[in-house]
């Protein structure tokens, strides 16, 4: 019966007859028979640490191409914001969890949040402060990760009119604006700096997205920076964008082209 319990602690999901099989390949001498009828009710075997865990039911993916960004397009400042996690270590090995927040139209770092570990309430804090700095976005796109399609987040989301734009599972390249930030800050920031702690990676992951934002040119945007093309939209950082303000389509050419003329 000890042995018996050990295996069942090492094995949850087996069951009597594959702890007979491992019994048997150890040397015991014993039937099955003998171990069902060892083997004790259901509550014994909560007692006894043999009870056998359920397996976990898997969360169904929200996700569809048509959220890709290749179809959902942003279409003005603040109406289509993108988040994704990243992960690091500290030099000692520490876990690191980076939340990142981005508004697709004028690639500005909206939240660079660092922490050992990020839960949905955690990234729904990061949601309220810039939702009272900028207001709501018409719409936030991510993959089907636990933290974004989690319930708490989805009402608290539904609850400010916001939707939620999940991508189709497996494709990165359908959350292109966050991938492709998400290189330029690991090849920019990550690789390059050492972490002693998480509270000096907040602190360098804070400057890093000033200067990301304010002097860091970008190619997309005619080599302005994201704060200077938000500006040459006329759209202040405190403003809330409006359906009655969201151009209908695209214009033709390239964004910085067509502010510039």
């Amino acid at each position: 019966m000890e042995r018996m319990r050990r295996l069942a602690e090492k094995h949850p999901r087996y069951g009597y007859r594959r702890i007979w099989a491992l019994l048997r390949r150890e040397g015991w001498s014993i039937n099955r028979k003998r171990v069902h009828r060892l083997w004790p009710s259901c509550e014994a075997r909560l007692a006894e640490g043999l009870k056998v865990t359920r397996a976990q039911q898997r969360k169904r993916s929200r996700g569809s191409s048509e959220n890709s960004c290749s179809i959902r397009r942003a279409k003005s400042p603040n109406h289509v914001w993108t988040w994704d996690f990243i992960h690091d270590r500290t030099m000692v090995r520490g876990p690191l969890k980076l939340l990142s927040l981005v508004d697709e139209y004028t690639r500005e770092c909206l939240a660079l949040e660092v922490s050992g570990s990020i839960t949905a309430e955690d990234a729904i804090a990061v949601l309220r402060r810039q939702f009272l700095i900028r207001g709501a976005p018409a719409c936030i796109r991510s993959d089907n990760g636990p933290e974004f399609i989690a319930k708490a987040i989805q009402r608290w989301l539904g609850s400010a009119s916001v939707e939620t734009l999940y991508v189709a599972p497996g494709s990165p390249w359908e959350n292109g604006y966050a991938e492709a930030f998400h290189s330029r800050l690991r090849d920019e920031f990550l690789n390059i700096e050492a972490f002693a702690s998480v509270k000096e990676a907040q602190a360098l992951a804070n400057m890093w997205r000033r200067d990301y934002n304010q002097e860091r040119p970008h190619s997309s945007l005619g080599y302005l920076t994201p704060v200077e093309f938000r500006e040459r939209c006329g759209q202040d950082a405190t403003t809330v964008e409006s359906d009655q303000t969201r151009p209908d389509r695209e214009p033709e050419g390239s964004r910085y082209e067509w502010y510039r003329n």
